[in-house]
């Protein structure tokens, strides 16, 4: 029986969320650290939003996640934006604060790098050339997150060209676009390629890249997690490049929203990790 007095809860929005490991990340933590609290999954349709965020303070939601489709629409939402929500335009973590105004937050950049990070703790984002494949708002964060890190090329490419266009325009820094036809051609010489379309996901058609052009010390990352090992990374791993999946994204850009509810920094341990992966193809 949970003490109501100290009982905290958060949760994830999104529509549909069925497929979220979120609730099971978050469950494995508030057990780990003895924190009297719950973590829960609402799928909020379009045209909900408002009144779904509106109604967290009242009812004593320390904040939530918010994913697919909503996190620009919540960025619009929210009172006020972080640095980093500011600047994405789009947020996937929602604090209530003591007042109850909403403060957004952008954490998927965050997860993005501390995944390169997981695999190779000597990364580092001005080492060349960093490749990015799609336009959309996991593609947002991933190039503001490189432009942090100090990218000095970043190589754009989306299937409809307008849209890396209008990215580009809106990021500034070193990023140049490139059309879809080039994207083979695109991969020489860089340090880093990071796939964030919905190619080669369940259900998808695949991504078709040759990665002939592609240095075999380059990083190759793809923000799925569901397959694990998608094509192209399995491709990636034959040739002796080193590549992470998206999980490790997932599993980082969740640590600060935890934080930010409940006062502890989680740590990502070997038994939630695998604990996760057992869930995902």
């Amino acid at each position: 029986m949970h003490d109501l007095s100290t009982f905290r809860a958060a949760g994830l929005i999104g529509h549909p969320i069925g497929h979220s490991r979120s609730p099971m990340i978050h469950g494995h933590w508030l057990t780990e650290h003895g924190i009297n609290g719950a973590y829960l999954p609402f799928p909020v349709a379009p045209g909900r939003l408002e009144a779904a965020l509106r109604g967290l303070p009242a009812l004593g939601f320390a904040g939530c996640n918010v994913t697919i489709p909503h996190k620009e629409e919540a960025a619009r939402l929210v009172d006020r934006l972080d640095a980093a929500g500011a600047r994405a335009g789009s947020i996937n973590l929602v604090v209530v604060e003591k007042d109850g105004s909403l403060t957004g937050s952008s954490k998927d950049g965050y997860g993005f790098i501390h995944s390169l990070y997981d695999a190779n703790p000597d990364w580092r984002g001005d080492a060349g050339p960093a490749v990015v494949l799609g336009a959309g708002g996991g593609a947002r964060s991933v190039v503001l997150s490189l432009i942090e890190q100090g990218a000095p090329d970043i190589r754009l490419l989306n299937r409809t060209r307008a849209r890396a266009d209008a990215l580009a325009a809106d990021l500034g820094g070193p990023v140049r676009v490139f059309d879809w036809a080039e994207r083979h051609d695109a991969l020489e010489g860089a340090a880093l390629l990071v796939h964030t379309t919905s190619q080669g996901m369940a259900g998808q058609p695949p991504l078709e890249l040759r990665l002939d052009a592609l240095p075999p010390t380059a990083l190759v990352c793809d923000i799925v997690y569901n397959p694990l090992v998608t094509a192209l990374l399995a491709g990636a791993a034959a040739r002796g490049n080193q590549v992470v999946n998206g999980l490790g994204m997932l599993l980082h850009q969740a640590r600060p929203a935890f934080a930010a509810w409940w006062g502890v920094m989680p740590r990502i341990s070997p038994e939630l990790r695998a604990k996760v992966e057992a869930t995902v193809k």
